[in-house]
């Protein structure tokens, strides 16, 4: 059985003071030059939504499946991150601050971007400045925050979607996705809501998936 990842709590330097960070580097991943490194953001900050939700556990585990370290992050107002919700507009600014952290420590390997709900819309806006190798983003919140002029990622993009999401209905997503030029991958979980639950393993299986193609085909 595989060990847990080496974890580390720390505050990064971002653009309204302190945001808490968790980093996890998985057991035999090269710590300087490891095969990727990946951010992941939360849902809403102002519904609960926090580093440690399970949705984005998963998507951690899965990167450091792969081999990639990890860094999840409070956005600004949430736990022990410096500020106050800023409509989307600033944390994108937050996120922007965790992969350059990301970047930093890890300068040769790949961004792999991901997001739930509120954070994968985040994670999209902040696609266009940061340019990842890949995208996830699992039952983005695009009825629920503007997506805005946020171009189409040039890069491999998955979005895991609930059937049965109330939430944000997997039929607007699936429309979304097909105005997009390329659609990015679209894979529906029939039967699971929102937060996927007791489907968890499927969605991590998804993504790991996804991202094995991606990086052989690489």
């Amino acid at each position: 059985m595989a060990r847990p990842p080496q974890a580390e709590r720390l505050s990064l330097a971002g653009p309204a003071g302190a945001v808490e960070a968790l980093i996890e580097v998985p057991d035999g991943a090269n710590a300087r030059t490891p095969a990727a490194c990946g951010v992941i953001c939360h849902p809403h900050p102002l519904h609960g939504g926090t580093l440690d939700n399970k949705v984005v556990w998963t998507l951690a585990r899965a990167f450091q499946e792969l081999g990639a370290p990890t860094v999840r992050f409070n956005f600004r107002g949430v736990g022990a991150s410096a500020g106050t919700y800023a409509e989307g507009d600033g944390e994108v600014g937050d996120a922007l601050a965790a992969i350059e952290f990301a970047r930093g420590r890890w300068p040769q390997a790949p961004l792999w971007l991901a997001g739930f709900s509120f954070g994968g819309v985040i994670a999209l806006r902040a696609a266009a400045a940061a340019h990842p190798a890949c995208l996830v983003t699992v039952a983005p919140g695009i009825t629920r925050i503007e997506v805005g002029d946020a171009p189409r990622p040039e890069c491999p993009w998955l979005i895991v979607q609930g059937a049965d999401d109330d939430v944000v209905p997997a039929a607007a997503v699936s429309a979304w996705a097909l105005t997009l030029s390329p659609p990015p991958e679209l894979r529906v979980l029939q039967g699971a809501g929102h937060f996927f639950h007791g489907r968890i393993n499927e969605l991590r299986d998804c993504v790991v998936a996804f991202m094995r193609r991606v990086t052989a085909s690489a």
